[in-house]
């Protein structure tokens, strides 16, 4: 029996001469792995509908094991990230963040519609960095390791100069900032933006110009934080750094 899901192209893997083994994050069953028997031929009406990043509908046979694609029809291509090398790296790390978080079979409507979301203002030409940036902050209320954001995580003062701990898991005070001697020290608009980026709705994200001082400070803490609790080890990881390198040396 063939079931229709709505879905996002997280994953491929070749499997012998002409197939593919594709793993989808769909709106109603969440994470699922399908063959896509001759997607690899590039006649097939699979090919297309194949490709990473690609958003659309997809009709699927169900398995205890890898399923089945039938036939798939293109919502939204995403060509735009996959024209642009800076924007696949960013869409290729967050896509990978995605995959690992995700449990097999487990439905997840927010997850979906965050990384549709992204994906779409990638594609449309938002700032990469912030964008993921807001990605990576979203994930830590997804994989139950929230940050102390609201205020001091030692003794809860919600005003004044703040630092960033990873040892304590979020922000500091002055008063409290001798607990950790590695703190980060933060300027107010990344303290600012920390809050927001994790509070923030999404669909509601309007311009946002931030200086490239504040975007390495959000950069160092993220990185660290994610390095220290998160035991990921992602392979695009090393493809975004080398990316930004070299996206720092063409500004």
């Amino acid at each position: 029996m063939f079931e229709k899901c709505e879905a996002i192209v997280l994953r491929t893997i070749d499997y012998g001469e002409t197939h593919k083994i594709v793993t989808l994050l769909t709106r109603e069953w969440g994470k699922v792995a399908v063959m896509a028997r001759g997607a690899k031929k590039p006649n097939s009406r699979l090919s297309s509908v194949t490709h990473l990043f690609t958003y659309g509908h997809y009709l699927i046979q169900k398995s205890r094991g890898v399923g089945s694609l039938h036939q798939g029809e293109i919502i939204d291509a995403l060509r735009g990230i996959r024209e642009d090398i800076f924007a696949t790296a960013y869409a290729s790390y967050v896509v990978e963040l995605t995959d690992k978080i995700m449990e097999e079979r487990r439905p997840n409507p927010y997850l979906f519609e965050l990384l549709l979301q992204t994906l779409k203002y990638m594609n449309d030409g938002l700032d990469l960095e912030i964008l993921t940036y807001i990605y990576e902050m979203k994930m830590l209320r997804v994989i139950g390791l929230p940050p102390s954001l609201d205020g001091c995580a030692v003794c809860g003062r919600s005003e004044g100069r703040f630092s960033f701990s990873i040892k304590e898991g979020g922000f500091l005070c002055d008063q409290c900032e001798e607990k950790d001697p590695y703190r980060f020290s933060l300027s107010s608009a990344a303290v600012r933006l920390l809050r927001l980026f994790y509070h923030l709705d999404l669909s509601r994200l309007g311009k946002i110009s931030v200086k490239k001082e504040t975007k390495n400070e959000l950069h160092h803490v993220i990185s660290a934080y994610y390095d220290e609790y998160s035991g990921l080890s992602l392979k695009t990881k090393r493809f975004l750094e080398q990316i930004e390198q070299l996206k720092s040396r063409l500004q």
